[in-house]
């Protein structure tokens, strides 16, 4: 089953699951920068996220959808057969990391923190704009560098 994607505007996810679901009028709960695996009821043929800056799908064979954390925030997923009929409607709601993440405030300043057990500048939406600029920087020069040839 070929199952195009369509994406209507933005969307944000949460943790991993640990096998895959399937996906029903329960609420999804993701995590920034985490993906889940998912099954669609069986004849969907279209996908439709409500927000793509909060969430991305993407489609896989055989029914199943990765959907990743791109934001905070919460947005709809649709599932659709052929003739344009809603099978499942359900809400994504993507929230920030807990587990080892640190946070610093300097007045109004964030910086984060993962400490996976030693604590490194890791990028939040919401960090202060000079860490965040600074760290994205260093994180993106040093991907540039282990890639070139």
């Amino acid at each position: 089953m070929r199952i195009p994607a369509v994406v209507a505007c933005c969307l944000a996810f949460s943790a991993p699951a640990a096998a895959t679901d399937r996906i029903g009028a329960e609420p999804i709960n993701l995590v920034i920068d985490h993906a889940r695996v998912l099954r669609l009821p069986d004849p969907t043929q279209t996908v439709i996220v409500g927000n793509p800056i909060i969430a991305d799908v993407s489609a896989q064979r055989n029914g199943i959808v990765v959907l990743t954390g791109k934001s905070y925030g919460r947005t709809n997923f649709i599932a659709l057969d052929a003739s344009g009929s809603i099978l499942t409607e359900t809400t994504i709601s993507v929230q920030a990391p807990s587990e080892s993440m640190v946070t610093v405030q300097r007045g109004f300043d964030r910086e984060s923190y993962s400490c996976t057990p030693d604590c490194q500048p890791s990028l939040l939406l919401g960090d202060a704009t000079k860490y965040f600029s600074d760290v994205g920087g260093q994180a993106g020069q040093r991907n540039q560098l282990a890639t070139s040839k």
